[in-house]
């Protein structure tokens, strides 16, 4: 970090040269002296003392003048020297200083001026000649690095011939060496302050010293005095003597010198640090102290020598300062010291007996009459003390501070003279990126950058060191830094660390939450700091707050708490120092403590601190276990919070072996450990536990971040146990084939014996060879169910809706299918692993869970406490009459060397599909990528435009319509676990077309659970030499290959092998008699990548949170932004459309509703539809899973996009939430899936259409003939989705939590086909169903009796139920067979009003939410198909109001297929939710938008 003091060219100063050259009493040839003139040399008089006397005392204050600047420096006065002692000392000086600085210093007041050649004078021996000395001398001897000051006339000569000299013997050395030698600092790199110009004279003012330079240089407080009393004309006779005498001690902060002292430091700085460039400042400012002072103190060099027509000189080159606002703010404050100067005078004891010759005063003049020169000074002896009175330079600066953040200091503006200097913003692109607000559309704020930072944070930097000042400061401080990552980098850059860390030591409680605070933000920056926070023991103050019993020490504690927590977290990450240091200070036990603390934000914090303890920590995860830590994370799964949720799963995959590194070669692995306390059993039973628990709680999660993080966990489990995720998948694939070649349990089949029952006799052999012990065969019969459970969901997840998820789980399932095609499996007789995939008999009806393969009947899972969890539903892995679930054996295409599961539609989690792809992707591997990973790329481009291959990104030209959008972050990449195509695929490839007549590979006479036994035992080698070695072996880093050689019979260590060894052909033929040491692996895996474990990436984005405002307002909640102005806009209008559609729905149930409105014409069927409240838009579904949105208004399309539901599901349900701010897309698919679209509307231009979220809302959907798909209702106000559809439960979403709330038991066997929730606040909802019925569900009471109500009037299927407008106790629903009915809640069960309006059949209803009125539309069917009949009626009269025909637009009649099978019906029909419209999509594609006329019916 440059702000370390470490980077390229800052230099250290070692010691120092003053060379004197003075010659005193003799001046030199090319100098005439003015008289008077300055004679003044160290502020001695070299005229009042014998010559050689004069010279010492000069050096000795001149010395005295440099330790004052720092102590640290051994100085050597070198006085009037010859050229051979000054080549000695400078020779001896740079030996001394090895690789750091020499400074050196040259004062040629009694020598000729510097020739322009680059010359320097000193003398002979016996000062009788001045001998010239060549600059390129002094270079040589004083080597590099070097800091210079030339005190002389013609100064400039000396600084540009050195400049002339350094470039050259640079270039020298890169031409010998090809570059710079590395650790030897260029000549160049050296430092220079000159006095003046080459062609300039020293000033001989009288009232300046002789050597002003070197006196601004060294006593700055001294001159800058001198300097303001010559300038400036005070009141009450304040002479040039008196302000000599001003009291104090320059070190003292509390006298008045001292506090001259510290405001000229801290405005000398600050005008450094607005002038100069950022990379000069940290450079010679904040890289050693001497080298700070001397430029600092230079500032006041240039003030006062350019009034004297000198102009300094300095290498690097500055910009002038002398003209700096600041300097006023300087003779400010002198100016307020001085006033006070006879009151501060009168106290000093040595002049309260009149002993006024200190201050050089003649003594007689004081008596004279009329003249008092102290006026005042001599005061009344009952005078009171004088106080003196603070400056108000600090105080006031500060309140500039806080004007600057008060006052828009996080307001974004154009680049220019007022935005962030371009130097500093060109530090990263991730740096200008998290300068700007997160924004969620509305405009372009890409040219906006930071406002120019405060001219006062120098100076806030300075009043840290003030106690009264130090709290201020420091709030303001957090204000600033909360402004963002460039805040921290500033504040670090300008010096805040050393003071900061020093802060840790105080003892005040007042300090710290602003500390806490400041000190998250800069590790949320910087984690490097944990180094220094552990050097200097300051983490210990986070964690005594942590440990803090009593909560009213601390305002806001759990907050503070949580912050102390992440800051732990950081020092313990990728530092084993830090882990044992915060393990020393209880901070794991205080963690554990507080993980069911009410606030969630601590929740998620400790939990995260617990898993970067115990991170690759065997010591710290055995006494994690010992106290049961990884039962409460198991625990904590049922939390509210998603985030604490993912912390927890975050802790239990580092416990498992998941890295929590930032590094991204430290690949992780090593299970939990070595476990030393537990058995060998023990410690596997617990590793399955663990995972199996987290797998169960988290399958169904409806938040991604969840499901991601219980992949790494599983990755853990599978990188660690692979042979029994082997041996699980070989029964998966087993079963999978005999259902898909329609085998029946009691027929046997030709294609290969044993079909029939081989995987369970297989099972049932492996457990028998456990003898008679009853327990231990209960035991592994669990155990190999749980990794049965693990493997199944991981099949569904690789199918998952949200693409990163689905990639990471392909990247698990495909790397244990790469150990399949691999394993011993292959050998088997019987095996159908070389076999290509064949269609299922029946299409149309598939296993709907993992029992159905016969698992539950047999010696799997016929524990009856352990059945329950191994009913793992899975009718995604098989969707109903999906003709997805059968993928061909891929033919060599183009297409082929596309990454086969980076298109999630095309995966589904049946293993003999998976297998196929996989092959492919052996064969046809990736050309793009060398190390196995490859990004998705798909072609398709929109009809009419060129076909382009381009990456798979947001275009306005070419949308990918094949892909669902992507999230907004999306960093899951698919690791393929082939480096290179291995030989065996091309092999297992021409296995699958060869000839069947023609002889196959060789088999191998053993059994399937031999190869069991060998994975499982091999697995258990494994744990055993974790647990002997204490430390998991070292993995090669994942793009190096470690290839294993066929047939070699030598492995490193268990650890490392992939399978068991192959000890030969021998074992064959009895080789297995049923024992657990059978060895049948082949030894082979040559070009497997370790890709697993996963890495997660949740701990990096829980750190943005630190990152990000916390004390100010989001920008949509900032008065003025234009996110607030929007919304501000957004509320006065969509308050506007309620007040006249509510005026309007009063007179539209007597009007006509036949007024044309537009037309849209879209694709394909417009089955679904729904328009947005207060937009004029309308989303729009067909058929399968195209989603459209129009304005209505302009009948334009706005956007499309493909839902990503597989072929021959359909879209089912739609809602728009959220619509007050602008609305998100909520879209249920007929396969159970949930989806959520933002940035619809381009309008806004918020960037392409993005997936908020997708999850699996029903997980047991029923295969039905005809069914309804997925029914969704969404209640705004208490942010609730209730899902429902084909499924025998009604599903409660609690949209806040992103968990599921209830569990509502149907009680019938029809799918239900429409949900609506009451429009108050009640908790209740109706929903109709397939066989007539309406049921009425209370959320508040036990899920298995909340239907409170139940109408069964209706003969045929009910088409919708909606709420009356008007009357919240009553309902309608209307049913296929043309009857619509209305309800009362408080009556009989029987209808109070029956419509028969459409008598050949209804296709549509729904009621308009706002005024009493319903819409109703025919049946198309092959008697009535040219036209449809639309009727409009009130509730209040049995008439319509209004009935007419439309045209269809079909050719012919329709076939008696519906366009989708969980739709019935060819058209749809919507009403508007506040404007008196409706819509109606009709087969043509034809949308036809209709509306209220305003006028009395006739009914005539």
């Amino acid at each position: 970090m440059p702000w370390r003091g470490s980077a390229p060219g800052k230099l250290k100063t070692a010691n120092a040269a003053l060379v004197l050259c003075l010659n005193i009493d003799v001046d030199p040839p090319d100098i005439v002296k003015t008289n008077p003139c300055s004679v003044l040399e160290s502020w001695v008089n070299p005229h009042t003392l014998p010559s050689h006397k004069a010279l010492e005392a000069i050096g000795s204050n001149l010395q005295h003048q440099f330790e004052g600047l720092s102590l640290k420096i051994a100085y050597k006065p070198i006085l009037d020297p010859s050229l051979e002692d000054l080549r000695r000392f400078c020779q001896t000086l740079r030996k001394q200083a090895k690789d750091d600085a020499v400074l050196f210093h040259y004062n040629g007041h009694g020598v000729p001026k510097p020739t322009s050649s680059g010359e320097l004078w000193c003398f002979n021996r016996n000062y009788t000649q001045y001998i010239p000395v060549s600059i390129q001398e002094v270079q040589s001897w004083i080597g590099s690095p070097g800091v210079y000051i030339w005190d002389c006339s013609a100064a400039g000569n000396l600084l540009n011939n050195f400049n002339t000299f350094a470039r050259r013997r640079d270039q020298e050395a890169r031409a010998a060496h090809g570059e710079f030698p590395e650790g030897v600092h260029p000549f160049t790199d050296s430092l220079q302050l000159a006095a003046c110009g080459p062609n300039e004279q020293l000033p001989s003012s009288p009232e300046l010293p002789a050597d002003v330079f070197t006196s601004c240089l060294t006593s700055p407080i001294d001159i800058a005095l001198r300097y303001f009393i010559m300038m400036n004309q005070l009141p009450n006779g304040i002479s040039m003597d008196m302000v000599m005498q001003l009291p104090g001690d320059l070190k003292d902060r509390r006298t008045p010198l001292g506090e001259l002292n510290w405001i000229f430091t801290a405005i000398t700085d600050t005008i450094a640090w607005t002038t100069f460039p950022r990379e000069i400042f940290v450079k010679l400012y904040r890289s050693d102290l001497l080298i700070a002072s001397l430029f600092r103190n230079f500032l006041l060099a240039e003030r006062v020598m350019k009034n004297y027509h000198c102009t300094p000189l300095t290498e690097p080159r500055l910009p002038p300062t002398n003209t700096h606002p600041l300097w006023d703010t300087w003779d400010l404050a002198v100016d307020a010291c001085l006033r006070q100067l006879p009151e501060l005078l009168y106290q000093r004891p040595e002049l309260k007996g009149g002993n006024l010759t200190k201050l050089g005063i003649t003594p007689e003049m004081i008596g004279k009459p009329g003249k008092d020169p102290f006026r005042g000074l001599i005061k009344p002896p009952d005078a009171k003390p004088y106080v003196y009175v603070p400056n108000r330079f600090f105080a006031d600066q500060l309140t500039a501070f806080e004007v600057w953040i008060s006052r828009g200091g996080s307001a974004l503006t154009k680049r220019g003279p007022m935005a962030l200097p371009k130097d500093f913003s060109k530090r990263t692109a991730d740096e200008i990126r998290s300068m700007r607000p997160k924004l969620d559309g509305i405009n372009d704020q890409q040219h906006l950058v930071p406002r120019k930072p405060p001219d006062q944070l120098p100076i806030v930097l300075q009043v840290l060191l003030s106690q009264p000042h130090r709290l201020r400061a420091l709030i303001l401080l957090s204000q600033f830094v909360d402004l963002g990552p460039w805040a921290v980098h500033l504040v670090l850059t300008i010096g805040i660390f050393p003071y900061i860390s020093k802060l840790l030591q105080a003892a005040g409680q007042d300090l710290r939450p602003v500390l806490i605070f400041i000190w998250a933000r800069i590790l949320a920056v910087d984690q490097t700091v944990q180094t220094d926070l552990f050097n200097s023991s300051g983490f210990k103050y986070f964690s005594t707050v942590l440990g803090l019993k009593n909560d009213d020490v601390l305002p806001n504690s759990s907050e503070h708490k949580a912050m102390c927590s992440f800051i732990l977290a950081a020092v313990s990450r990728d530092f084993p120092h830090g882990q044992a240091a915060c393990w020393a200070e209880r901070v794991f036990d205080n963690c554990y403590e507080r993980l069911e603390e009410p606030d969630f934000l601590l929740r998620q914090w400790t939990a995260l601190c617990i898993a970067q303890i115990w991170s690759g920590n065997d010591e710290i995860k055995v006494y994690g276990v010992d106290h049961g830590t990884q039962d409460k994370l198991i625990r904590m799964l049922s939390d509210d919070s998603a985030e604490v949720r993912s912390a927890a799963l975050y802790a239990l995959g580092t416990f498992m072996g998941a890295s929590g590194s930032a590094d991204s070669t430290k690949p992780g692995g090593g299970g939990t450990g070595t476990m030393h306390q537990l058995e060998e059993r023990v410690h596997f039973r617990m590793e399955v536990a663990v995972a199996t628990g987290a797998t169960l709680a988290i399958k169904d999660d409806a938040s991604p971040m969840c499901r991601k993080e219980l992949l790494v966990v599983i990755s853990c489990l599978v990188k660690e146990w692979r042979g029994y995720f082997v041996v699980c998948a070989w029964l998966y694939w087993e079963e999978d084939r005999r259902w898909r070649a329609g085998v029946a349990a009691n027929n046997s089949s030709t294609s290969y014996i044993y079909d029939d029952d081989m995987t369970n006799q297989a099972v049932a052999e492996w457990l028998d060879g456990f003898s008679d012990d009853e327990m231990l065969k209960e035991e592994n019969r669990v155990l190999l169910s749980s990794f049965f459970t693990i493997f199944v969901v991981l099949l569904d997840l690789s199918v998952d809706p949200y693409v990163e998820v689905a990639t990471l789980a392909q990247t698990i399932v495909d790397y244990i299918m790469a150990l399949l095609l691999e394993s011993p499996f292959t050998k088997l007789e019987s095996s159908s692993l070389d076999k290509p995939p064949s269609l299922p008999r029946n299409s149309t009806f598939a296993p709907t869970t993992a029992s159905s393969y016969g698992f539950t009947t047999s010696t799997l899972t016929s524990s009856s406490n352990f059945s329950d969890r191994t009913k793992v539903q899975s009718s995604s892995i098989h969707p109903p009459h999906s003709t997805t679930a059968v993928i061909a054996p891929p033919s060599p295409k183009i297409e082929s060397t596309m990454n086969p599961f980076a298109n999630p539609l095309k995966r589904t989690s049946s293993l003999a599909n998976a297998t196929s792809s996989f092959i492919k992707s052996l064969a046809f591997p990736s050309p793009t990528s060398e190390d196995g990973r490859s990004t998705p790329t798909i072609t398709t481009p929109i009809s009419g435009l060129p076909n382009t291959s381009q990456p798979y990104h947001y275009q306005q030209e070419y949308i990918d319509l094949t892909r669902a959008p992507p999230p907004n972050l999306n960093f899951a990449v698919y690791e393929s676990p082939y480096t290179v195509p291995p030989p065996t695929s091309m092999n297992l490839l021409s296995t699958f077309d060869a000839d069947p007549q023609q002889p196959q590979q060789r088999t191998y006479d053993f059994q399937p659970y031999h190869v069991m036994e060998a994975l499982m035992e091999e697995d258990m080698e494994r744990l055993r030499a974790r647990r002997k070695s204490g430390m998991y072996p070292k993995r090669n880093h994942p793009h190096q290959n470690h290839h294993r050689h066929h047939g070699t019979n030598t492995i490193s260590s268990p650890s490392n092998s992939t399978f068991s060894r192959d000890s030969g052909d021998s074992c064959g033929s009895g080789g297995g008699s049923g024992t657990s040491g059978v060895i049948l692996g082949l030894g082979t895996g040559a070009g497997f990548r370790d890709v697993l474990p996963l890495r997660s990436t949740f701990y990096d984005w829980c750190c943005e949170y630190f990152k990000e405002p916390q004390m100010r307002q989001t920008e949509a909640d900032e008065p003025g932004s234009m996110q607030y102005n929007y919304q501000i806009w957004r509320n006065a209008r969509n308050e506007q459309v309620v007040n006249e559609t509510r005026e309007q729905a009063q007179n539209a149930e007597f009007c006509r509703w036949d007024r044309p409105v537009a037309t849209i014409q879209t694709g394909g069927y417009p089955l679904t539809m729904i328009f947005h409240a207060f937009d004029q838009q309308m989303v729009v579904a067909n058929e399968s899973d195209m989603i459209s949105v129009y304005d209505w208004s302009t009948r334009k399309r706005l956007s499309q996009w493909c839902n990503g539901n597989p072929r021959g599901t359909s879209i089912t349900s739609m809602h728009i939430i959220n619509q007050d701010v602008g609305g998100i897309v909520v879209v249920g698919s007929s396969e159970g899936i949930v989806r959520l679209y933002r940035n619809f509307d381009p309008v806004l231009e918020q960037g392409p259409v993005q997936t908020v979220t997708a999850f699996r809302a029903l997980n047991e959907v029923v295969p039905m003939r005809q069914g309804a798909g997925v029914v969704l209702d969404w209640k705004q106000s208490a942010g609730v989705l209730v899902v429902g559809g084909d499924s025998r439960s009604i599903k409660v979403w609690d949209a806040q939590t992103e968990t599921q709330g209830l569990d509502l038991d149907t009680s019938s066997e029809s799918p239900v086909t429409a949900i609506v929730s009451d429009m108050d606040d009640s908790q209740t909802f109706a929903a109709s169903f397939g066989d007539g019925m309406v049921k009425i569900f209370d959320r508040r009471i036990e899920e298995e009796d909340s239907i409170v109500r139940t109408f069964s009037d209706h003969a045929s299927w009910v088409q919708n139920v909606c709420w009356h407008p008007k009357q919240g106790l009553q309902l309608l629903s209307a049913s296929l067979d043309g009857q619509v009915k209305l309800w009362d809640m408080r009556g009989p069960p029987l209808p109070i009003t029956t419509w028969n309006i459409q008598p050949q059949g209804l296709s549509a209803f729904d009621t308009h939410p706002m005024t009493g009125v319903f819409a109703t539309s025919s049946a198309i069917s092959p008697g009535s198909w040219r036209a449809q009949k639309i009727a409009v009626n009130s509730l209040n009269q049995r008439e319509p109001l209004s009935s007419f025909h439309t045209q269809t637009g079909l050719n012919f009649a329709p076939l008696k297929t519906l366009p989708s099978r969980y739709i019935p019906r060819l058209c749809s029909l919507r009403f508007h939710p506040k404007e008196m419209l409706y819509g109606l999509g009709q087969p043509d594609g034809t949308i036809r938008i209709m509306g209220c006329k305003f006028l009395q019916p006739d009914f005539d």
